[in-house]
């Protein structure tokens, strides 16, 4: 029941985090005020966030969060494990940039949005989603073994 509740909301998050990248697929910039802003506050530095940077990114959310939902429901086998577990090791890289980033080892302009979002925000939900991850992909691929 755990493992179930923790991969609905894994999916969840990823789903949302890539409907917010859709959304800004289309030109809008919420909650900032411009694309500059946006894009200081969410990576620090000025980048575009047209639908060429976003879209992808929101495909590949999309698609850790089917194959989170799949694993938790045990569908998909060998293939959702995997990608459930790419998305544990591609969240855990991002947290470890994230604290990067916070102990001054990556550049990051220290008064900007970015600097304070990442610290409260991105990066404690970054590790804590990789960590359900792993734990999903690990103990959902045990459960799942075959025993002598």
């Amino acid at each position: 029941m755990r493992n179930k509740r923790a991969g609905t909301a894994l999916a969840g998050l990823l789903a949302a985090d890539a409907a917010v990248h859709l959304y800004w697929a289309t030109g809008a910039t919420w909650p900032a005020a411009d694309e500059r802003a946006l894009s200081l506050a969410v990576l620090g530095i000025e980048t575009s966030f047209g639908p060429g940077s976003v879209l992808p990114l929101a495909a590949v959310l999309l698609t850790g969060a089917s194959a989170a939902l799949a694993h938790t429901h045990g569908r998909g086998g060998r293939a959702t494990r995997a990608v459930t577990g790419a998305v544990a090791a591609g969240l855990t890289v991002r947290g470890l940039a994230g604290l990067g980033w916070a102990a001054g080892v990556l550049d990051s302009p220290p008064g900007s949005p970015f600097y304070a979002l990442n610290l409260l925000v991105y990066t404690p939900a970054c590790l804590a989603a990789a960590w359900a991850a792993a734990r999903l992909a690990a103990q959902a691929g045990a459960a799942t073994r075959v025993r002598p």
